[in-house]
């Protein structure tokens, strides 16, 4: 899926809401929260796999119910006189098995087992060794849950609510729409019909190849679609509704559709251009054809996730595929970008070659994660996305993965249930970065060589992640296993420690690796060591690398010759391995300049900032430290080095706001952006590119919630233009006008906030203003926000986000989500079900709290309220919590000092 993690990453990206957290081991006694027992599970018995699956489906668009018709030719490998599969919430009528020439045998009874999510047919004697057909009759539900065979409320251009039919079935879900081996390794063609309105659209994976007038009612028709390749049912999709499209063909010949809601397709354009120019750039890069006739890629109105790579017709939410040329914003663009470039690579890794198990899962999406910055770098060279990359992955995963609550790339997964909980940031982005190393330690050539090689030889068949290993270490020569086992299979990372000595022309460096936790140092016998390729590069030339090594021990010392006592060394240019840096302080002081003439590349500038800053929350430097370094960025150019800041910064700002003393953090942020939203302005200039227009949203955005006085007044007058139809405010500016202008409103103003979210016709634009509601500050105003997020408004997808937007703009408002959640919590849980967004509603609401006691509240309500999905989102938060606190009690006072005597006149 493009899933959670894709669509996570663009939800806050204007607000940033990365938290962090530290402490020492006094605490971990409170941190009591414990994994509850796995529970017991079993896969499907080998005995009986399916070949092919003829498939007929009928739905009801009114009553929201469906009709079955299973006819699977299926192979029986030791003879049995019961079949298992998966089943959930579907009704069997009837089921009999023909074997190949025999007589048909009915089923004599159907045992569910609703915990397994399993159902076993029973024969009155033995099915024989061989094949036959097992047919069955069935009726399921067109469920409002976002998962299985759900149903999509829409609303048609004359106004009238109706519903679409479509699917979402990773991980565990096709079997809520038709009894099946609902195992990834389990894989068979499928042959699909629907019986629709004969005004719908269907589609399928596969293209059409009949079409018929259905012969008990004239209003329906029956789609018959072609054979699809050998697959894994989590990858099969149908959808009936109404839609437009738009339509062209790649270079290499694939039919490409973009579906689009009515009167919508103009907006389907930039998509289609992306995924026409993307399908050949992955053919090249794999040496492998895209092996399917055509390519849809559809938005969806309700949808859990960001998107799904179902083969061959890949669903989205709107706000990550449709594009407006006048109402949408530069970092939508860029969105719709990366998730097509992730979905599309899916169609190669993930569908033509599937993971064996859900261990394995990560191999699917962190692979995915990186090759869409490859893709869109192909595209856009002008979005400058490796930078970004940095920002909105890379740190990120370090961050989670320094929890004492993080788990290994590779999770032993076993129930349903605990599936859903590993697509996080470590499958993910952490996935995604240890790759960016991977592909950077071995090179381009041969990686392609490996991908190659290992797609050919897996190809309509199933994968481990050592499989893979083995395809590019005989492609490379290189220890592959050995290096990535140790980055896959042991959670957390190394913090890198440097010091350095000057021996005439020689720079001799020592350094050692430790594991680094959010509490600092590991510091216990049993300290786990990785293989970590290092480079180093000096400031002759600050993109090269002068030396690359690989650490394969707790210590070594290196020589680097002929470079003199004024130049400088850095470690990992580029910032490409996967771990943190402590420099001693003379090697620290020879980079700081660096970062003020810019001859550091903006990525280093970046990186040394973002390990900085986790060094101060882990304790190992006062955070005063960071505040200094944070001011040297005065003359900053760089967007992405920008926004990593303001990120930090905003976790700082949302600490310092359980203390007396948060207006003087803001007047910090107020000094430090001033100067560069000065040089911006308000107003796009000729020859500006995509960067400028983000940066001056982040800029301006970061100004207005700080309280800068121009920028609100500014603001509030393009307000109220925009309010009046006198001059529309440019996409790029409404995010920062509207959050600038709610933080410092009253009633009016969020009343005219609602009303244009009332009024906006396109998603992309509802969800901008559902994100900034929380902004608003009096109390009784926070309330009526996060009534509105349950409220027939807000698409149920989206009620995270606006609870997440209160939880994350001020004390009061974590105070007031955290109650709203735990008294709506049926509702919402209900709601979520198991799903991710239950844990994502859980971190953005409570991961800001800095209050001991608040991880003792939060972990007790989650007792008595159990979310199996989000059972280690929750011991994250608690986690988080308790470092907050303990890095409050620790700096609080220095950062007020320091914050003081900046500002006060010199003696």
């Amino acid at each position: 899926m493009g899933l959670l993690f894709l669509f996570l990453k663009a939800t806050y990206s204007h607000t940033c809401t990365r938290t962090f957290v530290v402490f020492g081991d006094s605490f971990k006694k409170q941190l009591l929260v414990t994994m509850p027992e796995r529970r017991p599970f079993v896969r499907l018995p080998t005995d009986v796999y399916p070949v092919n699956y003829g498939l007929c489906l009928k739905p009801d668009l009114i009553d929201f119910t469906f009709e079955g018709k299973l006819e699977a030719l299926i192979e029986v490998t030791q003879s049995t006189n019961q079949i298992v599969m998966n089943c959930a919430d579907i009704d069997i009528i009837t089921a009999s098995f023909v074997p190949q020439g025999s007589e048909e045998i009915n089923a004599t009874g159907f045992n569910y087992q609703n915990e397994d999510e399993k159902v076993t047919l029973s024969f009155p004697s033995a099915l024989q060794k061989g094949s036959g057909t097992l047919k069955i009759d069935f009726v399921g539900e067109l469920n409002d849950k976002m998962k299985g065979f759900y149903r999509s409320k829409y609303t048609t251009p004359a106004g009238e609510v109706r519903y679409a039919a479509v699917t979402q079935f990773e991980a565990t879900d096709a079997r809520r729409a038709f009894p099946c081996w609902d195992e990834p390794a389990i894989k068979a063609t499928f042959d699909i019909t629907l019986i629709v309105p004969k005004d719908r659209v269907a589609l399928s994976n596969m293209n059409v190849i009949d079409q018929k007038p259905y012969p008990e009612d004239e209003n329906l028709v029956e789609v018959k679609f072609a054979t699809t390749p050998i697959m894994s049912t989590y990858l099969v999709a149908f959808v009936i509704g109404e839609y437009d499209y738009v339509e062209s063909q790649s270079s290499d010949g694939v039919t490409v559709r973009v579906y689009t809601p009515v009167g919508k397709a103009e907006q389907g354009k930039f998509a289609l251009e992306v995924a026409t120019k993307t399908l050949p750039f992955y053919k090249d890069y794999f040496s492998v054809p895209y092996p399917l006739p055509k390519i849809d890629l559809i938005a969806i109105a309700d949808f859990a996730a960001g998107a799904m790579e179902n083969w061959g017709l890949v669903t989205y939410r709107e706000t990550a595929l449709l594009i407006d040329p006048k109402n949408s914003c530069s970092s939508s663009r860029q969105w719709v970008a990366l998730v097509v470039g992730h979905e599309l690579a899916h169609q190669w890794f993930g569908n033509l070659v599937t993971m064996e198990w859900w261990t394995h899962l990560w191999l699917n999406e962190g692979f995915a994660s990186w090759i869409e910055y490859l893709c869109v770098d192909h595209c856009f060279p002008e979005y400058d996305i490796w930078t970004q990359f940095v920002s909105a992955d890379y740190t990120r995963a370090l961050d989670l993965d320094a929890l004492d609550s993080s788990h290994p790339i590779e999770v032993n997964v076993g129930h349903p249930s605990e599936v859903d909980e590993i697509f996080d940031a470590i499958s993910y982005s952490k996935g995604a970065s240890v790759i960016r190393m991977l592909h950077n330690y071995i090179g381009d050539e041969d990686f392609r060589k490996g991908m190659n090689a290992y797609l050919l030889k897996f190809q309509h068949k199933n994968a481990s992640t050592e499989d893979l290993w083995d395809c590019l270490e005989q492609a490379s020569g290189k220890p592959i296993a050995a290096v990535m086992g140790s980055w896959t299979k042991q959670m957390g990372f190394p913090i890198i420690v440097v010091d350095q000595e000057q021996q005439g022309d020689d720079r001799i460096l020592t350094i050692s690796q430790k594991k680094f936790c959010a509490s600092g140092p590991h510091n216990g016998e049993d300290c786990p060591t990785w293989m970590v390729p290092i480079s180093i590069c000096t400031s002759e030339d600050p993109k090269c690398s002068k030396l690359k090594v690989l650490l394969d021990r707790p210590e070594t010392t290196i020589t680097l010759s002929g470079v003199g006592p004024d130049q400088w060394v850095k470690i990992n240019p580029g910032t490409v391995g996967f771990y943190r840096i402590q420099y001693s302080s003379s090697m620290l002081e020879s980079l700081l300049p660096g970062i003020r003439d810019l001859s550091l590349q903006p990525v280093d500038r970046l990186g040394l900032q973002n390990d900085l800053f986790s060094l101060s929350r882990a304790g190992m430097i006062s955070t005063v430290e960071v505040l200094k370094l944070m001011e040297a960025f005065v003359n900053e150019p760089n967007y992405t080095v920008w926004s990593d800041l303001s990120c930090n910064l905003g976790v700082l700002s949302s600490l310092l706001s359980h203390t007396e003393f948060h207006e003087e953090i803001q007047e910090f942020i107020r000094d430090l952006f001033t100067p560069i939203g000065l040089q911006l302005g308000w107003d796009s200039k000729p020859g500006e590119g995509h960067l400028d227009a983000l940066l001056r949203g982040l800029v301006l955005g970061k100004l207005g919630k700080a309280g800068h006085k121009p920028t609100l007044e500014e603001a509030r007058r393009r307000f109220k233009e925009h309010v009046e139809g006198k001059q529309i405010l440019p996409a790029d500016l409404r995010s920062p006008v509207y959050l600038t202008v709610l933080k410092h409103g009253d009633s009016t103003t969020l009343d005219t906030m609602l009303k244009l979210h009332k009024q906006a016709d396109m998603q992309e634009e509802k969800n901008r203003i559902e994100r900034v509601l929380g902004a608003i500050s009096a109390p009784d105003l926070i309330q009526k926000v996060l009534n509105f997020a349950l409220s027939e408004e807000v698409r149920p997808q989206d009620t995270v986000s606006v609870i997440g937007g209160v939880a994350g703009s001020s004390k009061q408002g974590r105070k007031a989500a955290w109650k709203f959640v735990r008294d709506n919590w049926e509702e919402l849980y209900n709601r979520y079900q198991g799903g991710f967004l239950i844990s994502r509603l859980i971190k953005l609401t409570v991961d800001g709290f800095a209050i001991d006691k608040m991880a003792a509240e939060v972990k007790s309500f989650f007792e008595s309220h159990p979310a199996p999905a989000a059972e280690r989102t929750v011991q994250q938060c608690c986690e988080n919590i308790l470092l907050n606190a303990a890095w409050l009690k620790r700096d609080a006072d220095d950062i007020h000092r320091y914050l003081l005597q900046r500002k006060a006149p010199p003696v």
